[in-house]
């Protein structure tokens, strides 16, 4: 087994996934068809050899709960260590609020982190639709000696983010904050490695200091002290869900070929909680073009660049284009459904129209009716 241990972040409800996150968290919103987001992280730390994880939760996990169990769908199902779900405990202050960044949600786990038998630690936030790497970025890490390997990417983040400026030697001593675009350097990923010895002091220097935050606060404060931090890139595809449009834009990209490619490679599978279920039905009127449709369906209507969760129905006559509709919806005859997220067991009446648009496509929340 890797002296590796692993640490994702599922506390943030993202407050731009509007009604997306009502009721869960953005780490355990179901992608592409069967999957939650939290799945490639932990499909990534299981295909390195990482089976004690920890996940960091604040609120709202009781979907989180429900989809990881035990956590032996990624054979992290172990007597000792495993999975382990992490609410706020050893600092009081901390069961109270959102934690404000997150060096403070470290910090509300502490104890936990202190006993981690392992030298290294891989950190990863939950909301991202990305396979990466882990073994080969560890063989990085160990290469380069540095204590500090962060994960980056050649493209540009839709959201604000931030960026490592790389010296010739290939580390970085520098880094740019809060970015919306392309521009110096190259962006992080939020995911990391980190030696448990360095990881501790900068949780050390944030709690003394009342610092809550890793790039600006405990990084900036790391690189000032003369740290250096090692790159590595991930070339492939990876997003970062951060609202409903980006969410919404994934989807549909997660419908190209060589996407799918990439986020489900086959020597590096992805994981998820086992839904055992009987084959769709499509019936003598059903048409279905470019899209990705789960088991246990039931098409009678026309599905068009769309992506369907298991156990929804879609009565004759309906038609579906560039949509997404999650678990056990019920959609009646006759229905027109043009780019939407239909949240979990929602019920749409006979001859309904609804439309949004791929800049702003239309949220239908859980258990509605209409």
């Amino acid at each position: 087994m890797v002296n590796v241990h692993g640490i994702i972040y599922a506390y943030g409800a993202t407050p731009n996934l509007t009604e997306l996150v009502r009721n869960r968290t953005a780490a355990s919103i179901p992608y592409c068809g069967r999957y939650r987001l939290i799945d490639f992280a932990l499909s990534s730390l299981m295909n390195a050899g990482i089976h004690n994880v920890g996940v960091i939760m604040q609120r709202d996990y009781q979907s989180l709960l429900d989809h990881l169990g035990s956590g032996k769908d990624w054979d992290m199902g172990r007597r000792m260590g495993g999975l382990r779900m992490l609410p706020p405990f050893g600092l009081p202050e901390y069961h109270n609020g959102n934690y404000s960044g997150t060096m403070e949600a470290l910090n509300g786990v502490r104890t936990y982190i202190e006993d981690i038998k392992e030298d290294t630690v891989v950190m990863m936030q939950g909301n991202l639709a990305g396979n990466i790497d882990l073994e080969a970025a560890l063989r990085n890490h160990k290469k380069s000696e540095a204590e500090l390997t962060a994960i980056c990417t050649d493209t540009t983040p839709e959201y604000r983010h931030h960026r490592f400026v790389p010296d010739a030697d290939g580390f970085a001593r520098r880094m740019v904050f809060n970015r919306y675009e392309a521009g110096e350097g190259i962006a992080s990923l939020e995911a990391y490695i980190v030696s448990k010895e360095l990881l501790l002091k900068l949780m050390d220097y944030c709690y003394t200091e009342n610092k809550h935050h890793f790039h600006r606060d405990a990084i900036a404060n790391y690189l000032e002290g003369g740290g250096r931090v090692n790159i590595y890139m991930h070339n492939g595809y990876a997003k970062r869900i951060m609202s409903t449009e980006s969410y919404f834009r994934s989807s549909m990209e997660s419908l190209r070929p060589e996407v799918r490619a990439d986020l489900f490679p086959v020597e590096r599978p992805v994981r998820t909680k086992s839904h055992e279920d009987v084959s769709t039905y499509y019936s003598e009127s059903a048409v279905s073009r470019n899209s990705l449709i789960s088991d246990g369906c039931m098409v009678e209507g026309e599905v068009i660049n769309s992506v369907i969760f298991s156990g929804v129905r879609i009565g004759k006559g309906a038609k579906l284009k560039n949509c997404i509709l999650m678990r056990g919806c019920e959609i009646g005859e006759n229905v027109c459904l043009t780019n939407c997220i239909v949240d979990k067991y929602v019920t749409i009446g006979a001859d309904q129209t609804l439309a949004g648009s791929p800049a702003l496509p239309l949220v239908v929340p859980k258990f509605s009716k209409i």
